[in-house]
């Protein structure tokens, strides 16, 4: 595979140009530790050449038709459609995405973009009557979405084209310019997006990618060109960007702590395989992977049986391998983390039923059961292949031990009882309830976001765009 990448470091991308520096970062394959490329690494004035020049592209971004905003949108679709190989191998190398997975995003990146396309043409108004009192007269009201202006997006490692898109795409649809920074070990993907935008027609100033630090980035969070932040990582360091950031808008898609509860009248096949899944998909690295699965104890042995039947056959390996179901997390120092929750869950006595082993930053599929309340691994963000199993007795206790934990992102209930269904819809405190599949569940078009420690603000394209723009009235009357 290292005869792919090229050998002089890749260019970042400011006002869709490319920018050259004089210092680089390796990005490595976090399963064989080898070198995949080296990217310019930019300085802080680099990155107050993007604002300025996304302040500036401003002026002409908000003047785009529907139309053009639309056709630029499905312009980025289809030269995503053409690359969708290299991309793929790209995000499986820097990522250690295995390659089936990394397919996966690429296609719904795809997706991300054609709703962006859509959306650009429906973004409308309405017409409310303000003739309801004598003084008011003949009047009526128009309203209509207007782009706020310069974008500034902070994407992770975990989806490093998908959820760039989920940002990058409702800005080019409603007219506003953005500047994305990428996750410093996952670079790659958002700098060949940004060729694929090079080409779309956007206007100058209307899409940049400035892989700098995180300190040079965190300075410019209060900067008043920005008028909206849109983050995604942790919570820690998403509130705080929220405190600092001023007047300006702030979406924040933050952390989860996802559970799953399988009532006694699940389908128990169903719940055992989407929970597998759910729990150990791109070695638990997604912030709505299954953490929590409480099972009714009726249901409780034949789901256990089940569940861990089906994660003897996840395929551990190398992540550009076809057959690779899971492969290393994202660092060795991560994998060690978990290695340290999982330690101290058993040294409160909680009780390995598989797993538990790592292997440099291979850390392999864990399932832990009798797991006190107050183990990070039960608490806290896990963030890694780890689910905690317990047993419950009531629904409603099964409500309740979901909605103790402080995030609130996504929860998945399977039951076939509709008034536990609507029970969960009403009383979970998160921000989607999941019907019969687990809480990774997402389409790119569906609200996404999270309440409490999980959140600010809806994702999902046209919601972004709801983000990104202000409600402007217009009050007419027939009096003259």
């Amino acid at each position: 595979m290292a005869a792919e990448w090229k050998e002089m470091p890749k260019p970042f991308f400011i006002a869709g140009k490319r920018v050259e520096s004089h210092m680089a970062r390796d990005i490595v394959n976090p399963h064989t530790g080898g070198l995949v490329a080296s990217v310019c690494k930019p300085r802080a004035e680099h990155l107050e050449d993007a604002l300025a020049a996304a302040a500036k592209g401003f002026q002409k971004t908000r003047g785009l038709r529907s139309h053009e905003r639309s056709k630029i949108c499905a312009a980025v679709a289809a030269g995503i459609s053409r690359r969708a190989g290299e991309f793929a191998k790209t995000i499986a190398a820097e990522a250690g995405k295995p390659l089936k997975h990394a397919r996966a995003e690429v296609e719904r990146s795809i997706s991300t973009f054609t709703f962006a396309a859509e959306e650009a043409k429906r973004i409308g108004g309405e017409m409310i009557p303000l003739d309801v009192t004598p003084a008011s007269g003949d009047r009526y009201g128009i309203t209509k979405r207007v782009p706020s202006g310069a974008v500034f997006a902070i994407t992770p490692f975990n989806f490093p084209l998908n959820l760039v898109a989920h940002k990058v795409g409702p800005a080019l649809a409603c007219g506003c310019p953005i500047v994305v920074k990428p996750a410093s070990r996952t670079p790659l993907a958002s700098l060949m997006l940004a060729e694929v935008v090079a080409e779309s027609g956007a206007p100058e100033g209307a899409f940049s990618v400035v892989p700098c630090s995180a300190e040079v980035a965190d300075a410019f969070v209060p900067d008043e060109r920005l008028a909206v932040l849109s983050f995604t990582g942790s919570a820690a360091v998403g509130w705080n960007l929220k405190s600092r950031a001023g007047r300006k808008r702030v979406t924040l898609e933050l952390g989860g702590n996802a559970a799953c509860v399988v009532d006694a009248t699940a389908d128990v096949d169903v719940a055992a395989s989407r929970c597998a899944m759910g729990a150990f998909a791109y070695q638990g690295q997604v912030c709505i992977s299954v953490q929590r699965i409480l099972a009714h104890e009726s249901v409780y042995g034949n789901f256990m049986k089940k569940f861990l039947k089906r994660i003897e056959g996840i395929r551990v390996g190398d992540p550009l391998d076809e057959n690779t179901d899971f492969s290393a997390m994202i660092s060795e120092a991560e994998a060690v983390r978990i290695e340290e929750w999982v330690n101290e869950a058993l040294n409160s006595g909680a009780r390995i039923l598989c797993g538990g082993r790592r292997d440099g930053a291979v850390y392999y599929p864990t399932v832990l059961e009798n797991v006190p309340d107050e183990a990070k691994i039960s608490c806290e963000e896990a963030f890694g292949p780890v689910a905690v199993v317990s047993p419950f007795g009531d629904f409603d206790d099964a409500i309740h031990a979901v909605n103790k934990s402080k995030y609130g992102l996504q929860a998945g209930v399977f039951t076939n009882d509709l008034s536990h269904a609507q029970t969960a819809f009403d009383e979970l405190e998160v921000g989607a309830v999941i019907i019969n599949d687990a809480p990774t569940f997402r389409v790119d078009n569906m609200p996404y976001g999270g309440v409490k420690f999980s959140g600010f603000g809806r994702e999902g394209v046209r919601h972004a765009i709801e983000e990104m723009t202000e409600l402007r009235l217009c009050v007419m009357t027939r009096d003259v």
